[in-house]
């Protein structure tokens, strides 16, 4: 990939199905409110400016996304000023919110979104044919698929600094998320080892238990920390698997974490009452950690968030007796 303006070194699909919905499945506005702090400054980009695979001749004053994850992205690299309008998932920051705007990322209207008239549409995938029905009213559209890495998250947040004018603050974040997740995962690094035997945890996506492998973009975090994930290997080919009751409770992980707390309302009361389940190290020893469903499934700059809530568990986990 080639950019006119590129200061980062190694600059170099979409969250499958399960993790993009549970990603939107929360329609109450986020209530946590820490991002990565950056200086604001604005970048001297010279325009026309090519990133992500798409070129712009100008600085995009009237942004539209249709990604809550996106959007959480733009405020972050301070090209909030020239969003105007979010999707109705977008609850994240509250700037976003107080737009106003409900426009749909997953059936969404044309007429509706060119109505904003945007130089810019930001979106996760394309339902459809929106890219090609936006292209024909010659408006700029830039698709930034569910990262399966960190530094495709890093990647992205550094693109959407380049289009918008504001790469000198989407590298000062970008660098500064890497700094503070090495931070804490160095820190809980004893407590990883501290039990003297390997650490396994059992992630839900909802409460019919699908979950992500170690693949997955989650799954790598995870692995940041040396956990070891009960769904590695159970469906070949597929990072997103749906296991069953019985095999969860066959594998008795050391930890639980719950990405539904909001859309499926599960917390370890619901958990420790499921059949079976009572006997499982996670809920004798109450390793049942509850995240936010926003922030466990964007990759945004709040997935440091995501890493601390990991590290905060880790730091409490209550050997097996």
């Amino acid at each position: 990939m080639k950019m006119k303006v590129l200061s980062r070194a190694g600059f170099a699909g979409l969250f499958v199905c399960a993790a993009t919905l549970f990603a939107a499945c929360s329609e109450t506005s986020s209530s946590t409110d820490t991002t990565v702090a950056v200086e604001t400054t604005v970048s001297e980009v010279a325009y026309p400016v090519t990133a992500g695979g798409i070129t712009l001749e100008a600085q995009p004053m009237r942004i539209v996304s249709l990604s809550p994850t996106h959007t959480e992205m733009l405020y972050a690299i301070g090209a909030g000023g020239q969003v105007v309008a979010v999707d109705e998932y977008s609850n994240f920051p509250a700037e976003a919110v107080a737009l106003g705007t409900k426009l749909s990322g997953y059936e969404p209207n044309v007429e509706s979104i060119a109505g904003y008239e945007p130089d810019l549409v930001v979106i996760s995938y394309d339902p459809g044919n929106l890219v090609e029905q936006l292209s024909a009213l010659d408006i700029a559209v830039y698709i930034g698929n569910g990262a399966s890495s960190l530094e495709q998250a890093y990647e992205q947040i550094e693109q959407l600094g380049a289009l918008t004018g504001h790469l000198d603050v989407a590298v000062q974040l970008t660098s500064q998320m890497q700094a503070d997740i090495d931070a804490v995962v160095l820190a809980s690094s004893a407590s990883a080892t501290a039990m003297g035997e390997p650490i396994t945890y059992f992630y839900e996506l909802d409460n019919t238990y699908y979950t992500v492998t170690s693949n997955s973009f989650v799954g790598q975090i995870f692995k940041l920390f040396g956990l070891e994930n009960i769904a590695d290997g159970v469906e070949e080919g597929n990072d997103y698997p749906q296991l069953s009751s019985e095999v969860i409770v066959s594998s008795n992980p050391t930890m639980i974490y719950l990405a539904d707390t909001k859309c499926c309302a599960q917390t370890p009361e619901t958990v420790s009452v499921r059949e079976g389940w009572q006997k499982m190290d996670a809920v004798v020893n109450k390793n049942i950690v509850q995240l936010d469903d926003d922030i466990a499934s964007r990759w945004g700059p709040r997935v440091v968030e995501l890493v601390k809530s990991i590290s905060d568990a880790l730091a409490l986990v209550a050997p097996s007796k």
